[in-house]
């Protein structure tokens, strides 16, 4: 039997020591430069504003800056392609929703396959939408609203943040469940969205927690698509007669990282996030928008997300007859 003479041996036993040493090293060291969080929505949406309390805490558990690009445009698909198409090095990470994530892909062809381009990085927490208008609309309430609509066919006016996204959803299953016709303004996000109304160039819109605090007194709150109250004086869906539009409306906030990145890269992501959801800080910043921090680990949101594939394809067929 052929054997090394030992000074090779012992030479070739250094040589493997060193590789995996390198390796170990080359593991530890990521992220060694910022890492680019990029948005498929526009700025002053919920994202936006919930990205800046990320990035203000999140480097401390990662060692590095995360930097936010916003890439609003074509309801989230363009900054969706552009994540996708990214080097899984876990140097670019998305930050977007599930609306986005798994509706779309059952009401156009997309340029990607977000079941086999994504992996779960975390879910951060979710928002229930509500439907608003500006302070001095002349509509008071929901009711008042609907029976314009009805009474006017396509006269009121629905600013949402692009087709089938997170504002749109939830405002179309209200006008299906209703019963009435309005017509549809999509802007690049919910940031545009609320311009627009402040502007007057649309009636309403929908948005979440952190906007409408954002907002002040510019809006009024007319409805909350949710199961129990988020603003003290606002009725849910469900108090107005419509009790099945909460659970389809909801959003969830999600970071995907391209499929591909290195388990250990995206093992330390997930427990970068999970230690960030602890934050007193990062919880306190989140309060002061009217957010909440129900932080869910990547695994366990996957399941969701599985589901959730399901439950859009059921939607879209219901809302597209």
């Amino acid at each position: 039997m052929f054997q090394l003479p030992r000074r090779m041996f012992v030479a070739a036993a250094v040589a493997a020591g060193v590789a995996l040493a390198g390796a170990a090293a080359f593991a530890e060291d990521y992220p060694s430069k910022p890492i680019t969080m990029i948005i498929p929505l526009g700025a002053g949406g919920s994202h936006d504003l919930n990205a800046r309390v990320m990035t203000s805490v999140l480097p401390s558990y990662l060692g590095e800056p995360v930097v936010v690009q916003l890439m609003p445009g074509a309801s989230g698909r363009i900054g969706t392609a552009a994540a996708a198409k990214s080097k899984p090095d876990g140097y670019t990470l998305l930050f977007t929703h599930n609306f986005i994530d798994e509706l779309q892909q059952h009401v156009t062809k997309l340029p990607y396959d977000p079941n086999k381009d994504f992996v779960v990085v975390a879910r951060t927490n979710y928002a229930p939408p509500s439907l608003v208008v500006r302070a001095d609309s002349k509509y008071k309430t929901l009711k008042e609203m609907l029976a314009d609509a009805k009474a006017n066919p396509g006269k009121v006016k629905f600013g949402h943040s692009g087709q089938w996204g997170a504002a749109m959803v939830p405002g179309a299953a209200l006008l299906q469940a209703a019963g009435v016709k309005m017509t549809l303004v999509p802007y690049k996000g919910g940031g545009p969205a609320m311009r627009g109304v402040l502007a007057g160039d649309v009636d309403f819109t929908v948005a979440f927690p952190s906007v409408i605090t954002s907002q002040g007194d510019k809006v009024r709150t007319l409805v909350t698509f949710a199961d129990k109250r988020v603003f003290k004086d606002v009725p849910t869906s469900g108090e107005l007669g419509f009790p099945d539009v909460a659970s389809i409306a909801t959003m969830q906030r999600i970071v995907l990282a391209p499929a591909g990145i290195p388990k250990d890269r995206l093992a330390k992501l997930r427990e970068g996030f999970a230690k960030m959801s602890k934050d007193k800080t990062y919880m306190k910043l989140l309060d002061k928008l009217g957010e909440n921090d129900e932080f869910m680990t990547g695994a366990d949101y996957q399941k969701m997300r599985e589901k959730q594939d399901k439950s859009y394809a059921t939607l879209v067929k219901e809302l597209t007859k």
